[in-house]
């Protein structure tokens, strides 16, 4: 039985965060915890906080079962609101910023 996480409106641009995700897709989840524990990226630590988050809505449901052979199943990563702001810009003018968020779902299930 598998068991999803959500994270949103995380204020990453949704193209840094997939960078992590195709890292850990399809991995086995203590070597995606250890890989993520280990990258300098910045979002490599919401991520971990992330898949640990579905490791444990997987125990909930699955009571006395064994997490070893858990993998990441599958994990997406969604754009979500853009914060517009001005930059001052030459001769009276402004540059629009968009600082851009994402949505992150991971799911887990056992190794088949």
């Amino acid at each position: 039985m598998e068991a999803t996480a959500k994270l949103r409106n995380y204020p990453t641009s949704p193209r840094k965060m997939r960078l992590m995700a195709d890292l850990i897709r399809g991995m086995e989840v203590e070597k995606a915890l250890a890989t993520l524990e280990h990258h300098p990226k910045h979002p490599s630590v919401p991520l971990r906080k992330l898949v640990l988050n579905a490791i444990n809505n997987w125990k909930q449901k699955n009571e006395g079962a064994d997490e070893s052979g858990l993998v990441v199943k599958t994990i997406f990563v969604d754009g979500a609101r853009v914060l517009k702001r001005m930059r001052p810009a030459p001769q009276g003018r402004g540059y629009r910023v968009r600082k851009r968020s994402n949505h992150v779902t991971v799911i887990v299930d056992a190794k088949n």
